[in-house]
């Protein structure tokens, strides 16, 4: 195999690596209380529970997959890249700690707060990758869609269950 194309693949491995390693050590950390979803009261459109690590698992693909397409156009505008993947990462950080926030510690309000946070980051991290590569920006819009819908669960989680 090729360097470049050696280069190329091992990029996007390590990319794709990253939120996948994130969102299994955040299911780890929380697994002992996934089951508030079944305990609390959830709004309307509530999907099965099931359905929710298919969904994480195919986001944190397309997460890993558009921040290496990012990475590989860096030499291009390394600036621009470097502020795309920080926001990207502060992202990451912030997904993470929401499920901490909302299934261990129970803090739906505050959880619904960070989400609001969480939700500029990825609209800043598009913004920013579509300056790059739209691609790499395209591939983003269904995670500011599921986090949208998150929110709406979440708030709802906090009205119904004050």
């Amino acid at each position: 195999m090729p360097e470049k194309k050696k280069n190329t693949v091992l990029t996007y491995v390590i990319a794709i690596a990253i939120p996948l390693a994130v969102g299994i050590l955040s299911a780890l950390l929380t697994r002992g209380n996934m089951d508030v979803y079944q305990r609390v009261v959830t709004p309307p459109l509530s999907p099965p529970s099931i359905l929710f690590p298919i969904v994480w698992t195919v986001l944190y693909l397309l997460m890993g997959i558009s921040s290496a397409v990012v990475w590989q156009k860096k030499d291009t505008d390394p600036t621009a890249a470097d502020r795309a993947l920080s926001y990207y990462a502060a992202s990451l950080a912030f997904n993470f700690a929401w499920s901490i926030i909302f299934f261990n510690f129970g803090k739906y309000l505050f959880a619904f707060l960070w989400l609001i946070c969480l939700l500029y980051l990825i609209v800043r991290t598009v913004l920013l990758y579509r300056r790059i590569s739209p691609v790499a920006a395209y591939l983003q819009i269904p995670y500011i869609v599921w986090v949208i819908f998150a929110g709406y669960l979440n708030f709802g989680i906090w009205v119904l269950n004050r």
